[in-house]
């Protein structure tokens, strides 16, 4: 079997494949009617809408889709500045002999009751700081300036949907989380994670938890404020139990400058973390209140630092004594990662720079096409990258302890986003991962990473979500089973539909049409009806 060498670096280019008998042409935005999509403020649907099924739903498809994502992007007279501000609408798919019904409800968060009772936004989200309303008396404004001394983030949890013993919950990146009933939508209150209850204190935990083969949780958050140094912590939540255990302390690099970062990598053995230089200020952060800006402009890019990853050891708790870094860059989203040949290799999406959250301003979001292309310009294309560790490497010289890795780029899949994979095959060796293409508008994609190539769905006009691969019953193969995605269109002809694709060909299976409006939602799961 070969082997990886360190310093190698291979661009792999490989033939780009169009879906058979796909002639629509490449989906451009509609100047008076996307934007309006984007920043619309969202409907709920609380009670099951069944939908309109075109083709046709796979009989052992049993369970619901639960998705996240903005939804209200205004309240009262006052509105958000950023796309990922906005309050969270859950919405989900279910199926039930071949059947699909559709519902969605905002998260009942403490944020949205406060905001929706003010009749404006009271609660500062990333991208949009709020101050007091100059009718208050003196002492609430001052009580107000004085709790946003140190941060206390929003409980608007709208990224992501996860499972923590048995309960599932809305979850985005900040020290709350919140409950919810997966299939009536209810909010059932919320849990913080910087509490001595929980035997952690977190200010930060993200949104994109690993779940092993007995059903623990495995996730990553950050130490800021509270007893002895900051630092980051990797702790787990048992598959039969509430309670969550610390298992791993990794210190910073730097005590005022600590590395933001969205996911994390596992194998069967080890924990994958990229300490990326891009980097959360705290002195910023602290401040930002009082300097009028908000919490997203303290996080910065250095292009001059290194990226570091952190190997460790899910057992023991320990780092593996090799330092390993690369050249600068910055990843949100990890795509697999195992052990082969006494390695660690894991793919992930990166990019140049940290451009991607400017993007999402609303106000430049809402621009005119053409004035949206011609401002992100500089805008940095996410490349699917795969790095290669070492475990053990023999006559390691003094002053070598620090050493580039292998890296691989798939160009094939130059763009792709929003990553995800058969979950079977989470943390071994695999060979297909889904995403969605971002050429100024998204379309799923499925990746071949030992072929190098892809297949692709489109439509014109078309904005599927990412794509939730579930595979049949008793499936052996990796790609045995079908895709999932929620699709909004531009053309006021088309309605909303669940698309349902064919992992392995990517042809349309079916497609169930919702008669009312659905919103643009980020991440979610599939959670298998009981049976």
């Amino acid at each position: 079997m070969r082997r990886y060498e360190l310093l190698e670096r291979i661009t792999w280019i490989g033939a780009c494949l169009k879906e058979a008998g796909s002639t629509a042409a490449p989906a451009t935005l509609q100047d008076h009617s996307m934007q309006d999509i984007i920043a619309r403020n969202g409907l709920e649907t609380p009670e099951p809408l069944k939908a309109e099924v075109k083709g046709s739903v796979p009989p052992w498809l049993q369970g619901t889709l639960v998705r996240n994502g903005p939804g209200l992007f205004s309240v009262g007279n006052s509105e958000y500045n950023h796309w990922f501000d906005g309050l969270s609408l859950i919405h989900s798919f279910t199926f039930h002999n071949g059947e699909v019904t559709y519902r969605s409800k905002y998260l009942k968060s403490e944020t949205y009751k406060s905001n929706t009772k003010a009749d404006r936004i009271v609660v500062s989200e990333f991208g949009t700081m709020v101050y007091p309303d100059p009718c208050k008396n003196i002492f609430a404004r001052t009580m107000t300036h004085f709790r946003n001394i140190v941060p206390n983030f929003t409980d608007n949890n709208l990224i992501n949907i996860i499972r923590y013993g048995q309960d599932y919950y809305a979850s985005s990146e900040v020290n709350y989380i919140n409950q919810i009933d997966p299939l009536t939508l209810e909010t059932v209150g919320r849990v913080s994670l910087y509490t001595s209850k929980n035997h952690i204190a977190l200010n930060l935990a993200t949104a994109h938890p690993h779940y092993d083969k007995d059903g623990n949780t495995f996730n990553m958050g950050t130490a800021i404020i509270g007893l002895g140094r900051p630092k980051y912590i990797i702790f787990k939540v048992p598959a039969n139990a509430s309670g969550m255990r610390v298992n791993i302390i990794v210190p910073f690099r730097s005590t005022l400058y600590p590395s933001y970062f969205h996911s994390f990598g596992m194998t069967e053995n080890y924990i994958v973390f990229v300490e990326q230089p891009f980097k959360l200020d705290i002195v910023k952060l602290a401040t930002a209140y009082f300097r009028g800006v908000n919490w997203g402009s303290c996080l910065k890019f250095d292009e001059k630092d290194s990226t570091f990853f952190h190997v460790i050891n899910i057992k023991t708790g320990k780092a593996k004594s090799l330092r390993y870094h690369a050249d600068a860059l910055v990843v949100f989203h990890h795509i697999n990662a195992y052990e082969e040949d006494d390695h660690v290799v894991f793919d992930i999406i990166a990019y140049k720079d940290s451009n991607l959250y400017d993007m999402f301003y609303l106000h430049n979001m809402t621009k005119e096409t053409n004035n949206f292309i011609q401002t992100n310009k500089v805008f940095s294309p996410p490349v699917c990258q795969r790095f290669v560790l070492p475990l053990n490497v023999q006559k390691v010289q003094p002053g070598e302890a620090m050493r580039s890795i292998g890296s691989n780029e798939y160009g094939c899949s130059a763009g792709m986003e929003l990553p995800g994979i058969n979950y079977n095959f989470n943390a071994r060796k695999y060979r297909y991962f889904y995403g969605s293409r971002l050429e100024w508008s998204p379309h799923p994609n499925k990746v071949d990473i030992v072929t190098k190539t892809h297949v692709e769905w489109r439509q014109e006009n078309c904005y599927p979500s990412e794509p939730v691969f579930v595979a049949s019953p008793g499936a052996e193969e990796e790609d045995d089973g079908v895709i999932l995605s929620s699709v909004v269109s531009s053309d006021p002809s088309v309605s909303p539909f669940l698309l349902i694709l064919n992992a392995k060909t990517f042809e349309e299976v079916g497609r169930a049409s919702i008669p009312v409006p659905v919103h643009i939602d980020l991440h979610g799961l599939f959670i298998p009806a009981k049976s």
